[in-house]
């Protein structure tokens, strides 16, 4: 629930490069369930993309939208 619709993505990753978001380098595999460490910085999701509990940031050059409270990566935007 929540994510970035099919339709949205490809303005969202136009808008994530144009935020120059850098990439966090991480270890472990970049896959929806993943629990990413508190140390790195959440953004919120405009509306314009939907309205969304999420929060994203860009791990290994792969955009994903994150659950704020747990850190699980919920979406990884392609």
């Amino acid at each position: 629930m929540g994510g970035i619709a099919a339709d949205q993505r490809p303005a969202f990753r136009t808008y994530v490069t144009e935020q120059k978001v850098p990439s966090v380098t991480y270890k472990e595999q970049v896959v929806v369930g993943a629990t990413l460490p508190d140390t790195i910085t959440y953004r919120e999701v405009p509306a314009k993309y939907g309205k969304t509990e999420y929060r994203y940031t860009v791990v290994n050059n792969k955009t994903v939208l994150v659950e704020p409270k747990t850190r699980k990566i919920v979406q990884i935007i392609e």
